[in-house]
């Protein structure tokens, strides 16, 4: 629920000051997340109004718009038609190595994978009830053309997509395939980012064949069993990057 005592604009932006630098997109995402931790804003407080901000740190309107679009993107924010913005999510400054928005993503993908852990699981499972025996052929085809890709060092995300279809489309809900379509798009990815790399997410490949061998053999248990290892691989992996430990 909001706080019912909103921190004032104006004392939230005593906790900025301007920019001046090459890399202001940056910039300007670690001076809101600064002020916001400052100013002790929480889920549901209101941020001050987009001109405000870009006076107060000396930067056009459009790049304040820029940066509040990134985190919209990231589900820290919402905005309200006539209102303004609110924050959706906790947001605070890094402490350690990593930088603010690298930790805000990777956070953003943590809470993003507890939605795509129960889809997921529900796919796989069906999947091995109900495929075909030429699906399941298919999935088994699929997988080994996935994990070639990727020992070799290849573009791998194509046949990573053509694979998990597959497995969507063997669970005879074409619903799966397009909400999770829609859920890995969901997030903007940064230029730096490491959560958008080819190298990101390798460990967690090599159980993909047993999730492939498990629908094959219609053993939903064994599918289930894979799936949350592949997801825990991840997980584990995002927790890394952003310094919060694996599970």
């Amino acid at each position: 629920m909001p706080s019912e005592l909103l921190i004032a604009d104006h004392d939230a932006l005593d906790f900025l000051e301007r920019i001046d630098t090459t890399t202001r997109g940056v910039a300007v995402l670690d001076a809101l997340a600064e002020m916001i931790e400052r100013a002790g804003l929480g889920v549901g407080d209101r941020l001050p109004p987009e001109v405000t901000l870009a006076a107060r740190l000396g930067v056009g309107r459009s790049t304040i718009r820029e940066a509040l679009n990134r985190w919209e993107g990231l589900g820290l924010i919402r905005r309200r038609r006539g209102a303004g913005t609110f924050l959706a999510a906790r947001v605070s400054t890094s402490r350690g190595l990593v930088p603010t928005m690298i930790r805000l993503e990777g956070e953003a993908l943590l809470r993003l994978l507890e939605v795509r852990r129960v889809l997921e699981i529900a796919a796989v499972e069906r999947a091995a009830v109900k495929a075909s025996r030429k699906q399941r052929t298919e999935i088994s085809r699929l997988c080994t053309i996935l994990l070639a890709e990727v020992d070799a060092g290849a573009a791998w995300r194509p046949a990573d997509w053509a694979f998990h279809g597959a497995i969507h489309e063997a669970s005879g809900n074409p619903m799966f395939g397009q909400i999770l379509f829609q859920l890995d798009h969901a997030l903007e990815r940064s230029i730096e980012s490491p959560f958008g790399r080819d190298e990101f997410g390798l460990d967690s490949f090599p159980p993909h064949r047993d999730l492939a061998d498990a629908i094959s053999a219609g053993d939903a248990t064994a599918a289930v069993r894979a799936m949350n290892r592949i997801l825990d691989i991840v997980e584990d992996e995002i927790r890394t990057i952003i310094g919060c430990g694996a599970t």
